[in-house]
């Protein structure tokens, strides 16, 4: 394992989350968490059919009812134009159709009007009152997937994607000769985000400029969304999200509630609240594709992988554009000669579908991984073996190499943490307390990069240092990373540091998306340190009365919050705030930027984070009970800037795969197409009693490729892997293999 940084750093040491008081105490505040005098509070009408036409809507009882100000729909809502997607990540929005455009109906739930009034029960009891009629036209919510007929390149709301992801060598030959050979389909099925805190907008306007108070993963994203829905500058939208309760990828775009509040609060004049319900949560916010995936693997009888063959299909709406890439870690995670990767898209009459954590690689790794455990099997060798066997030497698929992988480090040192020696392979033959034990395992990746970051920085006469970027806090400790980042760079404790972020207003940041935001902001950040700090250097060489007066800014050095002589060492050292104070200045400011990598095109480096999980299950036969018992993961992901909140990202990972791979299953019903188990009695997650003891590994190679630190995301990869490992656990210990998501009671009573 890499050398642990000094202890004088902040950066790798377990950090307390800064904002931790404001949110046990209560203070913090989250969109649904604001009001303003004559809020007015709205409450969506929703379609109760899957697909058709709206013939008629009657909104006179419901325009009658006391406390309503209005019921908003097609021809009285006022223009919402379409917003369309720019490069680089800007104005995404999946469901591109803007709320009530017309009277087509696509899927359950689609918003139809919006009763508005000066309570939420008045707004309520008003859209229960709103009567729609409709033409009806078969929906279609099939589960089961076949591509359909779609051009060879496909467009797709982050670009054109060409269908053959990926082709090397001749895989279907490579797998008719090979000696040993796999043909296995891995299905996974919708999976809804849950977080806790619901979709929720405030809106208000001051003449033309509008203002968001909004649940969002992405304040500069939406900004850009609704300047260009309501026909405004960017300059007149701003969009404040200074805490979110988590969103797992659903809340990195806008959904049409955003729209709908701004637009009623337009017409109304007033401000307006829209929380989006539990139950609207499965229907109109996005959703993780039902995907469904062939793998073909074909080896020598030594265990050399000689073809893969990764052919899928998702769901999506009838509208949207969204791209489910199960095929993105297929063709460099193993050392494979014929590679062929393809994908295919079944459209149906459900909601957009969306990111949510690992989005693409985590069902793809479910598949991939799963068909090697099995080959593993077939080939009666140890599965961590077969996959040490088949390390790449770079990545054969773009012919580069890796900026950084220590895949087989995380895979010996995790064999080593969690006793994998003592693994007797043969099913059913582990016990322990008059359980069955099994135990599984499983490989991960996720990329690496950056986005583009803007960032400032202020040194103030009082000592402290303010840092602030128009990026997002959605609870994975981004207030704490700034916060580290500026007190590696002034060496004021963070304690002393104040971070803004959350508001578009500030220097323009990266969504919280794709375990990126963390690498992206490190150079934006250190760059307008270094500016600041050079700005007081000047000051310090100039100002009448300094200690420093006619010395070269060169000859300066700033530690530990004190200026210095370097030839001197911290003899004589100065703190910055008495040297502003000395010049009749209030501060010294800076501003850094940095640009995206995470997609740029011709790169010299193949980036990825690498990882592994070791997964221990018991299974009583007897009342056929089956429970993960304990997770051990290793993740190679560059630099860790705070372990302590590290930790806790890989940890809610491997919960949430639990759920995906004993869980979660959103069901939609054939007869009219809405779905089913709408709410958290029926949608079942993993909860305290599911969660194991997880420990959580880090490797801790800087990535210089990446940024100044070496550091990588986290957010993601730690969710990657985790079903393969449980599901292979599972096989161990019953004898069954379970290839179709999640796991039930009626797959293992055989």
């Amino acid at each position: 394992m890499a050398q642990q940084p000094p202890s004088s750093s902040p950066i790798g040491r377990d950090t307390l989350r800064i904002d931790g008081p404001r949110k046990v105490t209560g203070l913090a505040k989250y969109a649904s968490d604001f009001q303003f005098p004559g809020m007015l509070y709205a409450v969506p009408v929703e379609a109760t059919i899957a697909s058709g036409r709206l013939l008629t809507l009657d909104t006179a009882v419901a325009e009658k009812m006391p406390g309503v100000r209005a019921v908003l729909h097609r021809r009285n809502v006022g223009p919402i134009f379409r917003s369309t997607p720019a490069p680089d990540f800007e104005r995404i929005c999946l469901e591109r159709r803007p709320p009530f455009e017309d009277d087509t109906i696509h899927y359950w739930g689609q918003y139809i009007a919006l009763a508005v009034a000066d309570t939420f029960e008045a707004a309520k009891a008003a859209a229960d009152a709103v009567r729609a009629t409709y033409s009806r036209e078969t929906h279609n919510v099939e589960h089961r997937l076949e591509a359909g007929s779609d051009p060879d390149v496909v467009l797709t709301a982050y670009g054109p994607v060409a269908r053959l992801q990926s082709r090397r060598g001749d895989a279907a030959a490579g797998f008719k000769n090979a000696a040993v050979t796999l043909d296995e389909t891995y299905v996974t099925p919708v999976e809804t985000h849950n977080p806790l805190e619901l979709h929720s907008t405030v809106a208000l306007w001051d003449g033309a400029t509008l203002t968001l108070y909004d649940a969002t993963q992405g304040v500069v994203n939406l900004r850009s969304v609704l300047a260009q829905m309501f026909g405004l500058p960017k300059e007149n939208v701003r969009v404040v999200s200074k805490f979110l309760g988590s969103g797992f990828g659903g809340k990195l775009y806008p959904w049409p509630h955003v729209p709908l509040a701004a637009a009623a609060a337009r017409q109304l004049g007033k401000p307006v609240k829209l929380v989006v319900s539990r139950k609207m949560m499965f229907q109109s916010v996005g959703h993780r594709a039902r995907t469904q995936q062939r793998v073909r693997l074909g080896a020598s009888r030594n265990g050399k992988l000689v073809s893969l063959q990764h052919d899928y299909v998702y769901h999506l709406s009838v509208l949207d554009m969204y791209h489910e890439d199960c095929g993105e870690a297929t063709p460099f995670h193993y050392s494979v000669p014929n590679v062929r990767v393809s994908f295919g898209r079944a459209r149906r009459n459900v909601g957009a579908t969306a990111d949510m954590r690992g989005p693409g690689a985590v069902p793809g790794l479910y598949a991939t991984e799963s068909a090697m455990n099995e080959m593993a099997e077939r080939l009666k060798m140890d599965p961590v073996k077969f996959r040490i066997l088949n390390e790449p030497k770079l990545d054969e698929s773009l012919k580069l190499p890796f900026s950084s992988r220590h895949y087989v480090e995380c895979l010996t040192l995790g064999a080593e943490k969690f006793g994998w020696s003592k693994r007797n392979p043969a099913v059913g033959s582990m016990k322990r307390d008059g359980l069955t034990l099994g135990w599984g395992m499983a490989g991960a990746t996720w990329v690496a990069g950056r986005f583009a970051a803007a960032a400032s920085i202020q040194l103030r006469d009082d000592g402290t240092v303010r840092v602030a970027c128009a990026t997002q806090d959605i609870g994975t400790g981004m207030y704490t990373v700034l916060a580290q980042l500026a007190s590696e760079k002034t060496g004021v404790p963070v304690d002393k540091i104040d971070v803004e972020l959350g508001d578009s207003a500030l220097p323009e940041g990266p969504i919280s998306g794709g375990s990126l935001a963390t690498s992206s902001v490190i150079p934006a950040v250190f760059k307008a340190a270094d500016q600041a700090i050079a700005s007081l250097f000047i000051i310090a060489v100039t100002t009448p009365g300094s200690p420093f007066l006619g010395r070269q800014p060169g000859d300066l050095a700033l530690q530990s919050g004190r200026v210095f002589l370097k030839a001197q060492g911290s003899a004589g050292a100065v703190p910055f705030g008495d040297l502003l104070r000395r010049a009749n200045a209030r501060l010294v400011s800076g501003s850094g930027s940095s640009e995206m990598t995470a997609f740029a095109p011709n790169p010299k480096y193949s980036r990825h984070s690498f990882g592994c999980h070791f997964v221990e299950v018991t299974w009583q036969q007897e009342i056929a009970r089956l429970r993960v018992s304990r997770v051990v993961t290793v993740m190679d992901a560059g630099r860790i800037v705070n372990p302590l909140a590290g930790r806790n990202q890989i940890q809610g990972g491997v919960v949430m795969g639990i759920g995906m791979a004993l869980f979660e299953e959103t069901t939609y019903d054939p007869q009219n197409g809405a779905p089913i188990n709408s709410n958290l009695a029926d949608y079942m997650v993993t909860v305290n009693a599911d969660a194991p003891p997880i420990e959580v590994h880090f490797l801790d190679y800087p990535d210089l490729e990446i940024n100044e630190l070496g550091a990588r995301g986290i957010g993601e990869i730690g969710l990657a892997g985790v079903a393969a490992a449980i599901t292979e656990a599972v096989h161990h210990a019953t004898g069954v293999r379970v290839r179709e998501l999640p796991v039930k009671i009626e797959h293992l009573l055989v």
